[in-house]
């Protein structure tokens, strides 16, 4: 990751910390997902200038630099030693372990296609299980692509 990215993701996650308020909380009041909030304030999605004023409100002391960069199109990238961080290891191995069987429904509901990434919503909450203990749950909403048949000079869906 370059270091201004660093620089910038710093700063944002001081501004956070210093509202103490979680991403759940920024979420409840600019009307997004708090997975899309950490992306935000990680630098992995660009801010909607319609929704620029609730991030303000919700955070007060983001500086109008900031504001500024988190409306530029974001450098989308990952430190490859993420995978060693155990909850992101434990995520990408539910989706190892149950990727063949999700696609295997996918595509007996909808056909030969793929879950987009771009256009895709994700949230986490917290809910009791029948034993009441803490349980996560992790939405993936992503819109439906089907692969097309590809025709020299057509395209046809």
């Amino acid at each position: 990751m370059e270091e201004n990215k660093k620089t910038i993701i710093n700063r944002l996650a001081a501004v956070k910390s210093k509202s103490g308020k979680s991403c759940s909380q920024i979420a409840e009041q600019t009307g997004l997902t708090n997975v899309y909030v950490a992306q935000l304030l990680r630098r992995q999605a660009q801010l909607n200038p319609d929704t620029a004023p609730k991030l303000r409100a919700a955070l007060p002391e983001l500086p109008e630099d900031l504001l500024q960069e988190m409306m530029r199109p974001p450098m989308r990238s990952y430190d490859p030693n993420l995978i060693q961080d155990p909850c992101v290891y434990r995520l990408n191995e539910a989706v190892m372990h149950f990727g063949e069987s999700i696609k295997e429904i996918i595509n007996e509901e909808f056909g030969d296609g793929i879950m987009s990434a771009i256009d895709f919503y994700c949230s986490v909450d917290k809910v009791k299980g029948v034993d009441g203990k803490d349980r996560v749950v992790v939405t993936f909403d992503g819109k439906y692509l089907p692969y097309t048949e590809q025709v020299h000079g057509l395209l046809i869906l």
